[in-house]
């Protein structure tokens, strides 16, 4: 670091005064780092009178790599000129000592040392020219190089002529001329706004590139600061980095700045680069930012971030968006897809019409039926979503101004973009909260089914075309989901009106069993099943109990479920046995699978469309179990298609699952079905059930069915309380499926309530069987039945004896009507036909439908039984009068 004086403050002044004193104090000062010399480093020696080396400075050692015992006493020319000219050195030495100013390039080369070592300031202690420790050339040969001197004639105090130089190396100086065209070049040409600030974070350089952007010139831009170029609360931000970088060192990278520019009010986006400048002594100096405008690249970067959160809201919307067939659902659905990630407010409107279940309901065309307002969703403190000027609850009812926009969204069928304000009342209703709105029809199989709107408030960034297109998309899809929910709907409903109309109304009634039921369907997202059950009415006081099961769900498994227990019902009124209404019903159920019908629907027309590609899936499989009960004799005769066994409980004792052979379900065909008859003893329950009581997804059916038989341990007394007692205990183990449980008690008929008797194949059989009728009547005090009775058994006995076989059995059973059967062993049933009036007899038959309830004829396995029902003289029936009905014959 040189010293150099400085300038006096003041002029001497002529009249000496502290002026003039303080002119005579001279004032020195230390020249800061940083300077030119630190970069050129200028070097000096002396030469004598004698042309040798008097003085040589520690920047010559440096430079040269010549320690000053080397150098001093030696000649400069021998010491460091090339020999081929050193004779031209020798001149310009005689002239420099002549009294003569020279400057000029000398081509030099510094000495090895004797020993081959470098000197005391070799490449560890020393600086090059270029500010790199070392010297020029720090080997034992020398250095060369190219030295510019300037040499300056001088006179000892002796008055000698001497010399002294001033030596530079050129390579430094066309090494900094090099460094300052490429700097300027990089400076000047950058096409990135370039800014160089100064200790006192002002502006000191600024290119032509940050000077365009900024406005004004290159030479305005300096003195200011970054407040007279960003917005305060960035500008605050930038000041605090520069000077942070300034302090620390620390470089800082893509620090992202965002202000107008001047003369627009478009927000730009800069990437600001800063780092501190030295000088060559290593002292701060200032902090240098390169700024690049990164406008396109945020708008790209924001576009993509759009289309990333479109597609995830897409995404989202197909992951959650119709996972249940309910409408409020699925319309709660689309607005938790939407709200918050798309919009602030949203709700969906439905045609009210659609939701009842029309086709087309009054004003859907024009856009002014009513709609109910199905889901609202809000992210801003619950604020409320107005229509029309007023706000809308969930639940409500309501229609559309024809005016409004929603109403013309209705009927165009095109999205509309409400901006706040144009909303009008509804905008202030909310304080001006909403921005703006998008409405959206929702359109599914090109039908209008309801209104979505959405809603971002002030803050939020408005709606776009790109959030048009989102929104539509999103609405179409809930449509189409809500659509088929209401389509779903409709037939869930016509199916539970028909499944509903087909199940026995009220309580069922049998003789000689107290019987208590339950019907469950599935929960609501569950389709209809296929689950019945029956309490059929037989001749004799007999009972028909069935639980059947259509496999599948759905309307078309309910109506199969229809077909069969019609069918059973038919079949159970023929009086034919249990296996036979099962091979019927079989039978049957392959005919509803088939086109052609039954008779082409055999095991083998099924395997020969199986291998022809014909989709089995049509064919309707069932299960069920068909048991018939005789109230007389308390024993029940059971058989089943592929159904699950029923359980008997007995008096004192456990559950007991029956036996009974599990044939093939309904519709497979080609197998027999067994009967297993069971005693069942006074008290007894007996239970028959479907699946979905005790078959689930997350528990085995051995589980369900243990948990059902472990239910039905002790019963209660009362029929009710035990269906309710299994319902509340199995909860846990049924599944989604329909539950039918039907449950009886066994309460046969007391013995004083059935007359039997066998009567010889005799004429006299028939008076025989009017007085024993009669008498039992009178023992039951239904003595005002006597004579019609009376009339009808002889009509039967007579029957028996004229057509049929073997003795003749005849049985009156009283229960809650009283029953008369006949048995004889013949085959041929009686045929009830229309006598002419000529004809003296065939009218036996006839008078038996007239005068009775009901009639009828049944197979036995050992003849036939045709009986007639009377009902009881409590119970408001009045029978036809006998006189009466026989004068109707003629």
């Amino acid at each position: 670091m040189s010293e150099i004086p400085a300038k006096a403050t003041e002029q001497d002044g002529p009249s000496g005064d502290a002026r003039g004193e303080a002119a005579d104090d001279v004032m020195w000062q230390s020249s800061p780092p940083g300077s030119i010399y630190d970069y050129i480093k200028v070097a000096s020696f002396s030469i004598g009178p004698d042309g040798l080396i008097d003085q040589w400075s520690r920047r010559a050692e440096r430079l040269f790599g010549v320690p000053a015992e080397d150098a001093v006493g030696r000649d400069p020319i021998e010491a460091f000129v090339p020999p081929e000219l050193r004779s031209s050195g020798h001149r310009k030495m005689a002239e420099i000592l002549d009294g003569r100013e020279w400057t000029g390039s000398v081509p030099f080369r510094a000495p090895g040392q004797p020993d081959g070592s470098e000197g005391p300031e070799g490449p560890e202690g020393s600086v090059g020219p270029d500010g790199s420790d070392g010297p020029e050339a720090g080997s034992s040969k020398g250095s060369e190089g190219i030295a510019e001197v300037y040499v300056m004639p001088t006179e000892t105090e002796d008055g000698e002529r001497a010399a002294v130089c001033i030596v530079v190396d050129v390579r430094a100086l066309r090494q900094i001329e090099t460094d300052l065209a490429a700097s300027q070049a990089i400076f000047g040409q950058s096409p990135f706004g370039f800014l160089l600030f100064g200790t006192d974070l002002k502006v000191q350089r600024a290119n032509r590139r940050f000077a365009s952007v900024f406005g004004g010139g290159v030479d305005e831009q300096r003195g200011r600061t970054v407040h007279d170029y960003l917005p305060r609360h960035e500008a605050d931000r930038m000041a605090a980095a520069l000077k942070r970088v300034l302090e620390t060192g620390d470089s800082v990278t893509d620090m992202q700045i965002v202000g107008p520019a001047p003369g627009s009010s478009d927000r730009r986006h800069w990437s600001i680069n800063l780092y501190r400048v030295h000088s060559g002594s290593g002292r701060p100096i200032g902090v240098a930012g390169l700024g690049t405008d990164v406008t396109r690249r945020h708008a790209a970067a924001r576009e993509a971030a759009h289309a990333r959160r479109n597609l995830a809201l897409l995404n989202e919307a197909g992951a959650r968006i119709g996972n249940s067939l309910d409408l409020e659902t699925t319309a709660r659905e689309l607005l938790d897809v939407t709200v918050p990630g798309f919009c602030d407010l949203a709700s969906v409107d439905l045609y009210q019409g659609l939701l009842d279940g029309d086709e087309t309901p009054p004003g859907l065309a024009d856009g002014s039926a009513e709609l109910r307002r199905v889901a609202f969703a809000s992210a801003v403190s619950d604020a409320p979503f107005p229509d029309g000027g007023h706000p809308v609850d969930v639940g409500a009812v309501h229609r559309f101004a024809f005016t409004s926009p929603c109403a013309d969204a209705l009927r165009t069928a095109r999205p509309r973009l409400v901006s706040g304000a144009d909303e009008g009342s509804a905008s202030r209703l909310t304080g001006g909260l909403i921005q703006s709105t998008l409405v959206v029809p929702m359109v599914a199989h090109d039908t209008v089914v309801g209104l979505a709107q959405f809603s971002r408030t002030k803050g939020s960034e408005p709606f776009g075309e790109r959030d048009r297109a989102l929104a539509v998309e999103l609405a179409a899809r809930a449509a189409v989901c809500i659509d088929n929910a209401r389509l779903y709907r409709r037939e869930h409903e016509r199916a539970l009106i028909l499944q509903r109309s087909l199940l026995p109304p009220g309580d069922p009634e049998a003789s000689g069993l107290d019987i208590a039921c339950r019907y469950l369907p599935g929960n609501a997202a569950t389709e209809v099943g296929g689950d019945w059950f029956d309490v059929i009415e037989l001749p004799g006081h007999r009972t028909a109990l069935v639980v059947g099961d259509v496999m599948g769900r759905g309307l078309r498994a309910a109506v199969a479920m229809g077909e069969l227990r019609t069918a059973v019902r038919t079949l159970a009124l023929l009086d034919l046995e249990p296996a036979e209404v099962l091979s019927a019903l079989d039978e049957i159920a392959r005919g509803l699978g088939d086109p052609s019908g039954t008779q082409q629907a055999t095991r083998a027309a099924r395997q020969t469309r199986s291998a022809n590609g014909t989709d089995l899936s049509e064919v309707y499989l069932a299960t069920c179990v068909y048991a018939v009960y005789d109230a007389v004799t308390r024993r029940c005769t059971f058989a089943n298609a592929g159904h699950l066994p029923p359980v008997l409980v007995e008096p004192d004792e456990s559950p007991l699952m029956l036996d009974v052979p599990p044939g093939m379900p309904l519709g497979v065909g080609g197998e027999p079905f067994e009967e297993v008859e069971v005693e069942l003893p006074e008290g007894a329950l007996l239970a028959l059930y479907t699946d979905g009581l005790v078959e689930s997804r997350d528990h085995p059916l051995d589980e369900g069915l243990n948990a059902f038989v472990r239910a039905l341990d002790d019963p209660a007394p009362a029929l009710e309380d035990v269906c309710d007692h299994v319902l509340n205990t199995l909860d846990t183990h049924h599944g989604e499926d329909d539950i039918a449980l039907l449950m009886a008690r066994i309460q046969g008929l007391p013995a004083d309530a059935v007359g039997d008797w066998t009567l010889p194949r005799d004429p006299k059989s028939v008076g025989r069987a009017r007085e024993l009728a009669c008498e039992q009547l009178r023992t039951w005090d239904l003595e005002p039945l006597c004579d019609t009775t009376e009339l009808l058994v002889s009509e039967l006995v007579t029957n028996a004896l004229r057509y049929g076989e073997g003795d003749i059995r005849l049985r009156l059973l009283l229960d809650r009507t009283l029953v008369c059967e006949v048995w004889d062993a013949g085959l041929v049933q009686p045929r009830r036909r229309r006598a002419r009036d000529t004809d003296e007899g065939g009218r036996g038959l006839q008078l038996v439908g007239l005068l009775s309830a009901a009639w009828g004829s049944r197979r036995t396995p050992r003849g036939k039984t045709v009986w007639f029902e009377m009902p009881l003289p409590d119970s408001g029936v009045q029978p036809m009068d006998a006189a009466e009905a026989l004068l109707s014959l003629f």
